[in-house]
C-alpha cells in the first residue's frame, strides 16, 4: 500500500484537495481531525495536555485556542506538546491502515500540515504540495473568522516556506487555477502513482 504525503501552508487548499483524493476513492487520513478528537470531552489527550498547560482544559475539553495561545511562539513549549499528542496521533494511525488494507486500498494519503517540519516525508513513497499564490493566500485565510495579519504572519512563522516545500514535492496542485483544474491535477497524481514506471522516487529533500 502506497503512502502519499499531503501538505500545504495555511490557506493554500489542502482540504478542498484531499476531498478530491476521498472522491476518486483514496482513503484520506486527517491529521488535524484527530488532533481536535483527541483534544474533545473524552479524549487521549486531554488528561496529558491539562497536566503540561494548566488551564488550557475546560468543560471536559482542550480548549485549542487558549492552547495555541500558550505554544504560538514558544518553540519549547510546541516540543513537549508534540511529544504528548504525536504518539497518541500515531495510534490513531495504524487503525486508518488497519482499515485501508481490510478495505483493498492500494493507496491512501496522510494529510499532514507540518509533513516536512516534522520528517514525516520521509516514511512517504511521495509528497503532494499544495499551492497558491501569497496574496491568494492571504485574502483566503484573512476571510476567515477571528483572523488578523498578525495572527497570520505568526502561523506562517512556524511553517516551511511554500517555495521549500514546492521545491522538496514529488507533486504540486495548484488550486489557483480553479476546482476544475485542481481536480486534474489529483487525477494525473493517482495515475503516476499507480504505474511502477512512471513512480518517482521517494525523497527529494536537498543533500
Amino acid at each position: 500500500m502506497l503512502l502519499i504525503g499531503l501538505t500545504g501552508s495555511i490557506g493554500m487548499g489542502k482540504s478542498t484537495t484531499a476531498a478530491m483524493f476521498r472522491e476518486a476513492g483514496v482513503p484520506v487520513y486527517d491529521a488535524d481531525a484527530a488532533v481536535h478528537d483527541l483534544y474533545d470531552e473524552g479524549g487521549a489527550a486531554v488528561g496529558p495536555v491539562g497536566e503540561a498547560f494548566p488551564g488550557v482544559v475546560k468543560d471536559g475539553k482542550v480548549d485549542r485556542e487558549a492552547l495555541r495561545q500558550r505554544v504560538l511562539g514558544q518553540p519549547e513549549a510546541l516540543k513537549r506538546l508534540n511529544a504528548i499528542v504525536h504518539p497518541l496521533v500515531g495510534k490513531d494511525r495504524i487503525g486508518f491502515f488497519d482499515q485501508a488494507k481490510a478495505d483493498g486500498a492500494d493507496m491512501v494519503v496522510l494529510d499532514i500540515p507540518l509533513l516536512f517540519e516534522t520528517g514525516g516525508h520521509l516514511n512517504m513513497d511521495a509528497v503532494v504540495v499544495v499551492t497558491a499564490p501569497p496574496e491568494m493566500q492571504r485574502e483566503r485565510v484573512l476571510a476567515r473568522p477571528g483572523m488578523t495579519p498578525e495572527r497570520l504572519d505568526a502561523i506562517l512563522a512556524q511553517q516551511m516556506a511554500d517555495a521549500e516545500k514546492r521545491a522538496r514535492a514529488h507533486f504540486v496542485v495548484d488550486t489557483s487555477r480553479g476546482l476544475e483544474a485542481a481536480r486534474a491535477q489529483v487525477e494525473e497524481i493517482i495515475t503516476v502513482m499507480r504505474d511502477p514506471q512512471k513512480r518517482p522516487a521517494r525523497d527529494r529533500s536537498p543533500g
